[in-house]
């Protein structure tokens, strides 16, 4: 009996061995990766997760709807290269989240979303467990890469993975599942200690070749005219100032994409955004830098690029796949935009010919007259607000504030926004990007103010506002320096659209009348303002801005202002057939 109970004694685990479990891991594995903010949305299973995570010193942003904290996570991605990560519960609030990394993964933004979900043995038997779905299978296809994790001792492994896969190459939204029992998993602590996995280089520098490189540059310095189009991956390279430095040193104007404006000021003298449609038609040799020939740029052929055939494309990009997508490339450049760049700028003789003047003479006057025409329309102080007037006011305010971030969404908000309102440093304006997703507004704002610590301007339509509006609490509860400008037109494009049946509903297009977006916010005890002029939008923003406080302007427009769509009606198919 003696010896037997000797054997069980040792074969018994440590009474005072130190423990650890797979909340406290995840947790380990995040901060020993200097990842230390979650933006996410409590519940089961998740809920102790991000009390703990608070515990240990991590900041803990809780949403009310896991399609913000997401975009958010998405964002807070993009502003700081590393992978923002958005936390959610099993099931329909992993599905809520989920537009979150598809969308992450199409802009490339490196996030991670992190769901609790159900016991894997239920699951495959479909027996019913509570919140049941295999979220694995349905994320995969939306996102750059999705791990599941099911052993506390994998926790490092797993999380290393989700981040490697988040920020290597080109950056996406990566999902990781931690069903529910995961967390509850004790395993010594030392030994999960030593399970941790410290990332190291996660996205390393991708050199080009150097052949690609001459060949670029033989196309460049052939162009009679020239452009560099600059996109939001341009962006999030960090590289401005190789990017300034070829800009200048080439001389070639070039144009910025939305996320993309400010990485040179846009009253640089070689910006062409004013002169959009003439550089596009009329150049021979466009560079693309971290842009893509996708809808945004007609897929680079059709009337906006004049005549077929008239354009070398030379681009630059970390995926080669990219390349030739829509239209042949004849001198791709496949790398990290930094060392792209400066192997290009390496490589250039030392008297690099300037661009050829008429050609730049030509822009400058196209620049000019269209400036000179936007000029009268953005100074009208009428009440009700048309856009161009409502959008002067706040083009003066970010010039006198540039270091504010500016975030947009809406139709005609975003689209008139985009040519308006000039920014002057990069990073400092986000939007729906690539996909042209309304309901960012809120997310993207709230992590601006969390990750870069400076004053938010969301300029937001009324539709689009909807979509995240309840995050006016969120700004409130964490006291956030977040502007929201409601561009209130009574509806959808336009709030003048009438029942063509003739019935009492509204039009599907037309919200209520008269509509006070600023009480909302104050009902959360933050600041609400009703403008009805420029001048008084103008005040109420500066005011906001000083205070640095949660403020929400409801802003009056006339609800016969607005297109289709805004400028791109074309897309959305009208029928040819008419009730007669």
């Amino acid at each position: 009996m003696a010896e037997a109970a000797v054997k069980a004694k040792e074969a018994a685990p440590d009474a005072q061995a130190e423990l650890t479990d797979g909340f406290h891991l995840v947790i380990d594995a995040l901060k020993l990766n200097g990842i230390n903010t979650i933006y996410g949305v409590p519940g089961i299973p998740i809920t102790d997760l991000g009390r703990m995570a608070q515990a240990a010193g991590m900041r803990v942003i809780s949403f009310r709807h896991e399609q913000n904290a997401g975009n958010a996570a998405a964002i807070a991605g993009f502003l700081t290269k590393k992978p923002g990560v958005c936390l959610t519960v099993s099931a329909p609030g992993f599905l809520n989240g989920l537009t979150a990394p598809a969308n992450a993964t199409t802009n490339c933004f490196p996030m991670i979303m992190v769901s609790g979900s159900s016991e894997r043995e239920v699951v495959d038997l479909q027996q019913g467990d509570y919140e049941e779905m295999d979220q694995l299978a349905v994320a995969k296809p939306l996102c750059k890469a999705a791990f599941r994790v099911l052993h506390a001792a994998d926790i490092g492994i797993g999380v290393a993975r989700a981040i490697r896969a988040a920020v290597s190459g080109r950056p996406g939204g990566v999902y990781l599942d931690l069903p529910a029992k995961l967390f509850a998993q004790v395993i010594d602590a030392a030994a999960g200690q030593k399970s941790l996995v410290k990332v190291i280089d996660a996205a390393p520098a991708q050199m080009p070749a150097p052949a690609a490189v001459k060949r670029a540059l033989e196309v460049l310095k052939s162009a009679k005219r020239p452009l560099i189009i600059l996109g939001k991956g341009a962006a999030y390279a960090q590289a401005d100032d190789a990017i300034r430095t070829f800009v200048e040193k080439t001389g070639m104007p070039f144009l910025p994409m939305s996320m993309a404006k400010g990485l040179l000021p846009d009253t640089h003298p070689q910006c062409a955004g004013a002169a959009r449609s003439t550089v596009l038609k009329d150049s021979d040799v466009v560079m693309l830098v971290g842009a893509r020939l996708n809808w945004l740029l007609s897929h680079g052929k059709g009337k906006t690029w004049g005549e077929p055939g008239s354009k070398k494309f030379v681009q630059i990009d970390i995926d080669p796949k990219e390349m030739d997508s829509n239209v042949g490339i004849v001198a791709p450049l496949v790398g990290d935009i930094g060392s792209c760049l400066t192997a290009l700028l390496e490589a250039m003789d030392s008297k690099w010919p300037a661009a050829p003047a008429d050609w730049t003479g030509a822009i400058n006057t196209k620049r000019e007259e269209n400036v000179s025409k936007m000029a009268s329309r953005l100074m009208k102080n009428t009440a009700p607000m048309d856009f161009h007037g409502a959008l002067g006011a706040l083009r003066t305010v970010i010039k006198e504030r540039p270091d504010a971030i500016l975030v947009n969404e809406g139709a005609n908000t975003l689209d008139l926004a985009r040519g308006v309102i000039d920014m002057y440093k990069p990073r400092k304006r986000l939007d729906v990007g690539t996909w042209g997703v309304m309901g960012i507004g809120m997310g993207f704002a709230i992590a601006a103010a969390i990750e870069t610590g400076k004053p938010v301007l969301a300029v937001e339509g009324d539709s689009a506002f909807g979509f995240s509006g309840m995050e006016v609490e969120t700004i409130c509860r964490y006291g956030l320096p977040v502007c929201i400008v409601v561009f209130n037109n009574d509806g959808i494009y336009r709030g003048t659209d009438v029942n063509a049946g003739g019935g009492s509903d509204p039009a599907t297009t037309v919200f209520v009348k008269g509509s006070r977006y600023d009480k909302v916010i104050e009902a959360f005890g933050g600041i609400g303002v009703n403008v009805t002029t420029p001048d008084e939008l103008k005040r109420a923003v500066d005011a906001a801005m000083d205070s640095g406080k949660p403020t929400l302007i409801n802003a009056v427009i006339d609800p016969a202002a607005g297109s289709e769509s805004g400028r791109i009606g074309n897309l959305n198919p009208q029928s040819v057939l008419r009730k007669k």
